[in-house]
C-alpha cells in the first residue's frame, strides 16, 4: 500500500485488498452516478445502496474480485474503506 499516492486497504474474507481513487475512478463514478461535478459526486455518495456501494468498490478496488466476496462485505466496513480512499485521495 502506498499511502502518499492515496492508496488504502480492505480486508475481504481475510485478504487484504488495495484500494485506490484515481482520476479514472472518479471520471468513472460520476458517470455511474450521472453527477455533473465533484461537489455533486460527493453529496451523492452519502446516500449509497447497498449496490451502489459494489459499484464503488469495484471501482475503487486495484483487481477484479467475484461478486460473492464483495457481497460478503458488511457495509460499515464497506462504508469505513469508501471514505478512507476519498480522504486519502482527495484530503
Amino acid at each position: 500500500m502506498n499511502a502518499p499516492r492515496g492508496e488504502t486497504e480492505i480486508d475481504i474474507d481475510g485478504v487484504s485488498y488495495r484500494l485506490c481513487l484515481t482520476l479514472g475512478g472518479l471520471a468513472e463514478l460520476e458517470s455511474a452516478f450521472a453527477c455533473a461535478s465533484l461537489s455533486e459526486l460527493v453529496a451523492r455518495l452519502k446516500r449509497l445502496s447497498a449496490l451502489e456501494m459494489q459499484c464503488v468498490l469495484r471501482i475503487l478496488l486495484a483487481e477484479d474480485l467475484e461478486e460473492e466476496s464483495l457481497s460478503a462485505v458488511s457495509p460499515g466496513v464497506a462504508a469505513r474503506a469508501i471514505g478512507e480512499a476519498f480522504r486519502a485521495a482527495l484530503g
